[in-house]
């Protein structure tokens, strides 16, 4: 909690976090926040990873399988065991990408400087390349944003 209280502020957590468990329960998703965060920066080059062999399907379920460790088994995402378990999961091989620092680091990085600015929650849906929402919404949010850009 105290990465949330960092972030947020003591304040804003107290808010937000019953607002993501009763939207998480609503679907399925049991959060609990006793994990450990660490470098994340593996976990997004094998998001971005996914999406280059196996495109946008790939990366849903590599994203579904990261959250659920972190947001619900309270796993470690800068643990490589985890993340070759998130990729077994949602049907990846990512030996190659996870044994080699390098791999997808430049793409990785450029993906940060251009959305992760304006960051602050997750998931960051970004619709038409000009509407971004991140963090726990209501369907009437994002329903919201589909009628605008319907409207266009």
């Amino acid at each position: 909690m105290e990465m949330y209280n960092q972030k947020f502020g003591e304040a804003r957590t107290r808010q937000i976090i019953p607002q993501m468990a009763q939207v998480g329960q609503s679907v399925g998703i049991n959060f609990s926040y006793g994990g450990n965060v660490g470098n994340t920066f593996d976990s997004h080059r094998l998001i971005w990873y996914a999406r280059k062999v196996g495109g946008s399907e790939a990366q849903d379920k590599i994203v579904e399988s990261v959250f659920k460790a972190y947001f619900e088994e309270e796993k470690c995402l800068s643990d490589v065991a985890v993340l070759q378990d998130c990729a077994r999961e949602a049907g990846l091989d990512a030996t190659n990408l996870l044994s080699d620092s390098a791999m997808g680091e430049v793409e990785t990085r450029a993906e940060q400087r251009e959305f992760g600015r304006s960051c602050r929650g997750v998931p960051k849906f970004i619709f038409n390349g000009n509407y971004a929402v991140g963090g726990a919404q209501e369907s009437d949010t994002l329903l919201e944003i589909f009628k605008g850009i319907a409207d266009e």
